[in-house]
């Protein structure tokens, strides 16, 4: 059997639609093929997480609900669209992380803004209401990021500062030995996650 012949068999086969001769033949074509056991195998994950996400409570507003299933293809096409999406695993999975992050975006807007810190060496900042503070001669070891607040940095960070909706103020005591990044804007927010995701992901 010929891949090409195989693969267009994997849709049908995953929506049972596969005679069972068919079956047993592609079965023997995995068996003994390693592209195509790959390919099926992203298939049958991008299949599982459609199914998943159809099947889970939506967490945005009704209103989006509506809008997004009314964009949706109608009966006649909608078999086109699935096969699209089980063809393009990839693309159907960047496009989904996209939809996460602008929901968990509009989530972001309308929550109430408070002070979150996180980082390695917390015991050395001080928090004075919406600021954080490293005072002069204390020294930060690793990553500071401050969301929803000012930052006052007087002493050193043996590493990156962010400050995402807030402001940063560095005296010319500070020493900071990492990059210095302020994020304002609802896209450069999904931007940082977005790096930061892919950055954690190649490191693993």
């Amino acid at each position: 059997m010929e891949c090409k012949l195989a693969v267009s068999m994997m849709h049908d086969y995953l929506d049972d639609d596969l005679p069972g001769q068919q079956q047993r033949e592609l079965k023997e074509h995995l068996l003994s093929c390693t592209d195509c056991r790959v390919k099926f195998k992203e298939l049958e994950q991008t299949d599982m997480l459609m199914f998943s996400l159809m099947h889970h409570n939506p967490v945005a507003s009704e209103d989006l609900v509506d809008r997004i299933m009314n964009s949706i293809p109608k009966s006649k096409k909608e078999r086109g669209f699935v096969t699209w999406i089980k063809r393009h695993p990839a693309l159907t999975a960047a496009s989904l992380f996209l939809v996460v992050m602008l929901m968990s975006t509009v989530t972001l807007g309308n929550s109430d803004r408070q002070l979150v810190v996180r980082g390695s060496d917390l015991d050395q900042v001080v928090i004075k209401g919406d600021t954080v503070i490293v005072p002069s001669g204390k020294v930060i070891s690793g990553d500071l990021t401050v969301e929803n607040g000012k930052t006052q940095v007087f002493g050193e960070v043996n590493g990156n500062v962010t400050v995402i909706d807030g402001s940063l103020y560095q005296a010319s005591t500070a020493h900071i030995s990492g990059q210095v990044k302020s994020i304002d804007q609802a896209v450069s927010w999904i931007w940082y996650k977005v790096t930061n995701m892919f950055s954690e992901v190649a490191y693993r």
